[in-house]
């Protein structure tokens, strides 16, 4: 994350004019994003030499620290991705919230320099490693002990399920035949390998959805239903939820960018 030279910690999305948010051409599994933001921009929802690091289902807010505002680059990736990377095991955790480690922000760099082109295959791979390593040197407990190749194949089949059923109602004894473990024991190895909730991860994917729908001009009662959402208030308290704005208020920070 890079922020403006005089601005404080964050927060995301309040009614300001000004606001804007720009994204990176899109690939599968990343969305790179840049924003700018004055006062107080989202409600909690999950610095310059400085990186954030948030975890899936990390709850965080702020503020801008002038009146001013603050410009910030975000890198989002699909904690699969980062599992994959490191062969697999116990996603790591990086325990500060805001760190300056330089193998991290190295690795951050290529990935956030330039948003106007979606980055080359063997480049997205080695941003993705990068960040992956980097972000293990963080957390050494995550050399210990991984999951069983069992157990990382039952969660990778739940989640590849999940993905392609985002859209509908899945049921725990649906993810039980895909996987061939039970609700329990998918759930606690879910978290392990991913870092995150079977319903969580389909609660994302449907967002995903939801947002790739309100770019292309789809209503929001529509997006919600494409989405696979109950309605669209539905929606909205999942997409506040997950990141500190509504539906039409971040629709309406990709018109202004």
């Amino acid at each position: 994350m890079r922020k403006s030279p005089r601005s404080g910690l964050e927060r995301s999305c309040g009614p300001n004019p000004g606001d804007w948010i720009r994204h990176a051409p899109s690939q599968v599994g990343l969305d790179r994003i840049e924003a700018f933001f004055t006062g107080h921009a989202y409600d909690p929802h999950r610095a310059a030499g400085n990186a954030m690091v948030i975890h899936p289902d990390e709850v965080h807010d702020g503020d801008a620290g002038v009146k001013a505002g603050f410009v910030y680059r975000m890198l989002y990736v699909e904690p699969r991705l980062i599992r994959d990377a490191l062969g697999g095991g116990v996603l790591p955790f990086a325990s500060a919230a805001v760190t300056s480690q330089p193998r991290l922000l190295r690795a951050l760099q290529p990935a956030l320099a330039d948003l106007t082109r979606p980055l080359e295959p063997l480049e997205y791979d080695q941003v993705i490693l990068d960040v992956a390593e980097a972000l293990r040197a963080l957390d050494r407990s995550a050399l210990g002990p991984r999951p069983s190749p069992t157990a990382t194949a039952a969660v990778e089949r739940a989640r590849q399920f999940l993905h392609e059923h985002c859209g509908e109602t899945v049921t725990s004894q649906a993810l039980e035949r895909a996987s061939g473990l039970d609700r329990y024991a998918l759930a606690r190895q879910f978290r392990a390998c991913l870092g995150t909730s079977p319903y969580r991860y389909l609660t994302m994917r449907r967002l995903d959805r939801a947002r790739t729908a309100i770019r292309a001009g789809q209503p929001l009662g529509d997006a919600a239903a494409f989405a696979g959402f109950a309605d669209q208030s539905h929606m909205n308290r999942q997409f506040k939820r997950a990141f500190g704005l509504t539906p039409g208020r971040w629709k309406a920070l990709q018109a202004a960018a």
